[in-house]
């Protein structure tokens, strides 16, 4: 089963779920936002991207900004941050079986299908 990780109001990820619907019939959205991830759901997904948690990490978002730009953080107090304020999540993500990646530029989840 595949699944995206899906912000409705990111472009991208509208962009990637298009193309999700144009090409496979059995796929379910995540709207992490909403059904946020648990310590160990982020942890399993980071390691099928393939990337250090610093990479999942939206930079430009104020929260972290604000509060952990300027911090030296461990890989668990970045993945602790992602948790707490999910909207740190680097979007969309889209799993399928033990592979995933990030949908930037949308036309990258093509890879895994």
């Amino acid at each position: 089963m595949i699944s995206i990780y899906h912000n409705p109001r990111c472009s991208k990820s509208r962009e990637a779920l298009q193309i999700l619907e144009e090409n496979s019939t059995n796929f379910e959205v995540i709207k992490y936002l909403e059904d946020t991830f648990d310590q160990e759901a982020l942890e399993n997904v980071i390691s099928l991207l393939g990337i250090k948690p610093i990479e999942l990490i939206r930079k430009n978002e104020s929260i972290w900004k604000e509060k952990y730009k300027d911090l030296d953080l461990s890989d668990n107090d970045l993945i602790a941050a992602m948790v707490k304020h999910p909207k740190l999540i680097e979007r969309p993500i889209v799993v399928n079986g033990k592979k995933a990646i990030i949908g930037r530029p949308p036309q990258n989840i093509l890879n895994i299908l």
